[in-house]
């Protein structure tokens, strides 16, 4: 996945276009992400026991095409690349040991 938990993202289809905020969790498997503060819906529930009942924000997971990494040098919205880093500092396009880098800054992405 190009897009981890903690990443800063900007959403750029749906009722909070244009929203900038921090990913809480991903959901791999489906491809889905929570942005916080973004995309809540209304959900009324009912008491419960110890529960208090009313109208509470329920937040719903955004697909993750919908959302793009803002990267934390330049601070533009950007596409991540993968670049090698060997044992030696020396950094090779290809390999196993990976680093998310910045299309724009070709800086790294941590």
């Amino acid at each position: 996945m190009k897009i981890k938990k903690g990443d800063k993202v900007k959403i750029l289809l749906g009722k909070d276009r244009g929203k900038e905020g921090k990913v809480e969790y991903v959901r791999g498997k489906d491809k889905k992400v929570f942005v916080g503060g973004a995309n809540l819906y209304k959900r009324h529930v009912r008491r419960q026991g110890g529960i208090e009942g009313g109208i509470i924000d329920l937040p719903k997971p955004l697909d993750i095409s919908n959302v793009a990494l803002v990267c934390p040098n330049c601070n533009k919205i950007t596409r991540v690349g993968y670049k090698q880093i060997l044992p030696s500092g020396e950094v090779k396009i290809t390999g196993n040991i990976k680093a998310r880098i910045c299309k724009k800054c070709k800086k790294e992405v941590k």
